[in-house]
């Protein structure tokens, strides 16, 4: 296998000359550049490529396992972790006030791409604990947040969410777990949950579960669910760990990838827990949580694809095969190929303007948090919102597929385990599933957030993609990325307009097809911009640039054609059909 490559140059590409993230830092009051920014990302890339990438296939091949009742993580997790939580990476975007660095949250994102190309079983690690961290600090006491907090964020403890029952999936309103009161202020949390990643684990330390239940009293459905923290541990008067709290792993799930992650069924039997946030707006707490996952998931997709971008390119200059196009050399690099090079622009296409759009997204993330003015803040949430179901349903999906383009490219041997690619595709298929199926993303983006503020938020993006298209147009050598981008804008508007007071089925049918398009006309202006940025330079890493923007624009984009002409057709062609015909 290839060696793993940190995209440290396009980082700093972006940072500097996409995004403008020094005027960003200066307009938020925070004192980071991008040079610091870019020696962060550097440091981390270190130990993703030294200490991650090479153990990646080996924790894959062993797994974990469940011995006598107690998860064992493979050989080298453990020790990965730890060394990862002293290097101060669990803290890199955490708030000062409880031990963490308050650093820019485009480091985190980015930084959770590196981990998903090195190794994305032991990125679910950090990336639940930090998840788990927000929700306690939004929604909990001041206790619960002096108990657990510094704990997380130091890494000496880590998170995981509870919510999927054998019998409630994705429709959590079946859920059946029950909490009772026991009169001091806790509570005693019983039943049992499934697909738990990282419900425990053998680092030492605590595991934090945050627990969708029930009380006595709660009311049917959604509105009738609240929220709990139940550690592994209890924890004593003076912080020390006390003891082993009544839950236990049932099993650990037997998956199709991921199979160092301990995916855990977990069994809560009266296991002390406390109320976190309100009782029955549990949900609503959750999904501080369940957001900042979805986001994570989404940039697995993005890491997983940049990885098999790596190996595939690795493998196409040195693999000799067939013909040249002039006949007159045998055999040469398939790299030569048009077909191998059209799967790997496929990749690269996506994966560079993936890369760059969850920057601005991370960006928009700080906006929402230390922007000085209160309708700033608002306006940048609202994107995020927006922008999250785009993230998770998109990125996933492009990352899948280009996990089996780049598989693809190996031929036979992609298909063989020593080369490492059939291990990224199984990796990447669980993204599109968990945190939400990209179905239910996608009636999430048209059902409610094209739904924001009337409609408002929705127009206000596409009006923000449209002078920036427009801007970087004026740059000879970008225009025809960004000329391409605003007519697949303009159909993008069409539809949405469309789905306003639609009805479910025409929302259902439209929905995946819609989030593809929104997709890709993120990337193409993401492309426009970076193709405006780049006709400053005259190093290989511009002409490059330049050219995969033109291979977007020509091959990629145009799907959003296709798109427009499926969801035009309506919901009629997927209702005709019979029940008793399938």
């Amino acid at each position: 296998m290839q060696d793993y490559v940190p995209p440290i140059e396009d980082y700093r590409f972006l940072l500097t000359h996409v995004l403008g993230f020094d005027a960003e830092m200066q307009e938020l009051g925070k004192d980071v550049d991008a040079d610091l920014a870019a020696a962060v990302l550097e440091e981390a890339g270190k130990f993703c490529a030294g200490t991650l990438h090479p153990i990646n296939r080996s924790m894959d091949e062993e797994g974990a396992r469940l011995v006598n009742g107690e998860v064992k993580t493979p050989a080298g997790f453990a020790e990965a972790y730890r060394a990862f939580a002293a290097g101060g990476w669990t803290a890199l975007s955490a708030d000062p006030e409880y031990g963490g660095q308050g650093l820019p949250f485009i480091l985190q994102l980015w930084l959770d791409e590196m981990l998903s190309a090195s190794n994305v079983s032991f990125q679910l690690v950090p990336g639940l604990s930090r998840g788990a961290a927000e929700a306690i600090a939004a929604h909990a006491s001041d206790d619960l947040k002096t108990i657990y907090l510094p704990k997380l964020v130091s890494g000496e403890w880590t998170g995981a969410m509870a919510l999927t029952e054998g019998g409630a999936g994705t429709d959590l309103a079946l859920l059946k777990t029950k909490a009772s009161p026991l009169g001091d202020g806790s509570y005693a949390v019983t039943g049992q949950k499934i697909f738990i990643s990282t419900g425990d684990h053998d680092f030492g330390g605590n595991v934090i579960h945050l627990v969708l239940a029930r009380l006595p009293d709660a009311p049917e459905g959604v509105k009738g669910i609240s929220l709990f923290l139940v550690p592994k541990f209890l924890v004593n008067d003076d912080g020390t760990l006390g003891a082993r709290n009544g839950m236990s792993v049932g099993s650990l799930e037997e998956k199709m990838g991921i199979h160092a992650q301990p995916t855990c069924v977990m069994n809560y039997d009266d296991a002390t827990g406390w109320l976190v946030g309100e009782p029955n707006r549990g949900l609503a707490a959750m999904f501080t949580m369940m957001n900042a996952e979805r986001l994570m998931v989404g940039i697995q997709g993005l890491g997983i694809a940049g990885a098999s971008y790596i190996q595939a390119v690795g493998y196409a200059k040195e693999r000799l095969q067939g013909r040249s196009a002039d006949g007159a050399r045998n055999p040469v690099p398939i790299i030569e190929h048009a077909d191998v090079r059209r799967m790997l622009l496929n990749v690269r296409g996506f994966v560079e303007g993936a890369r760059a759009l969850a920057g601005w997204v991370a960006l928009q993330m700080e906006r929402s948090h230390h922007h000085a003015d209160a309708g700033e803040r608002a306006k940048a949430d609202a994107l995020v919102a927006l922008l999250t179901p785009v993230v998770k349903a998109g990125f996933t999906d492009f990352g899948f597929e280009s996990a089996v383009q780049a598989q693809q490219v190996f031929g036979g041997h992609g298909y063989i385990r020593e080369w490492g690619m059939e291990q990224y595709v199984r990796d990447a298929r669980i993204a599109q599933i968990y945190e939400g199926t990209n179905g239910v993303q996608a009636m999430d983006l048209v059902g409610r957030k094209f739904g924001l503020a009337g409609g408002a938020v929705v127009d206000g993006f596409f009006d923000l993609v449209a002078a920036e298209l427009a801007e970087a147009g004026e740059v000879e050598g970008a225009g025809l990325v960004a000329e391409r981008t605003t007519a697949a804008l303009a159909l993008l508007r069409e539809v949405t307009v469309s789905l306003r007071g639609a009805d479910l089925d025409t929302l259902g049918a439209a929905a995946v097809d819609t989030c593809r398009m929104f997709a890709l006309v993120s990337f193409g202006w993401m492309w426009a911009k970076m193709a405006a940025a780049a006709c400053g330079g005259d190093t290989p890493f511009h002409a490059a640039k330049r050219d995969v923007a033109g291979y977007f624009a020509t091959r990629m984009l145009p799907q959003v054609e296709g798109l427009a002409r499926q969801i035009k057709a309506g919901p009629e062609p997927m209702l005709g059909l019979a029940v008793e015909g399938f």
